[in-house]
């Protein structure tokens, strides 16, 4: 197994993570400079599900404009103290989306593409939903 990513302390409970790319990023333990391991953890699985999301919706000849996910856990008392329940919620923004098509982009994202809820679904459960908002017709 290769180790090309690494996490090194900067001080208090603070660390850097690099990852084999070479990007970077700030976590923290008490939020002071940067975010949680956990926060990041849901913003990867939030990202990972909405990378899928558009890709279906583009390769399915969707007008896609813009999209996020809002994203929300609940994690046990006890440690360790791992997600038990995550939600996420889709927003669509386009021209003449399919709610079925979105709908369908959501279920491919989350049972078949998405590694990152893939390996948190096996101790918490998943929720979603989705909304659809309508742009305005290019000019």
């Amino acid at each position: 197994m290769q180790r090309d990513n690494t996490v090194t302390w900067s001080g208090d409970l603070s660390f850097i993570g690099t990852a084999g790319s070479g990007h970077s990023i700030v976590m923290d333990g008490d939020k002071k400079v940067g975010m949680s391991p956990m926060e990041m953890l849901l913003l990867g699985t939030a990202g990972c599900a909405a990378i899928d999301l558009v890709m279906i919706l583009k390769k399915g000849r969707q007008n896609v404009m813009d999209a996020h996910v809002e994203v929300g856990g609940v994690r046990r008392d006890e440690m360790p103290r791992y997600y038990t329940a995550v939600d996420l919620h889709f927003v669509v923004r386009g021209v003449s989306v399919d709610p079925k098509k979105v709908a369908r982009a959501i279920d491919l994202a989350m049972e078949k593409y998405c590694s990152a809820s893939a390996q948190l679904k096996a101790l918490a459960t998943f929720t979603t939903s989705y909304a659809i908002v309508e742009a305005d017709q290019p000019k």
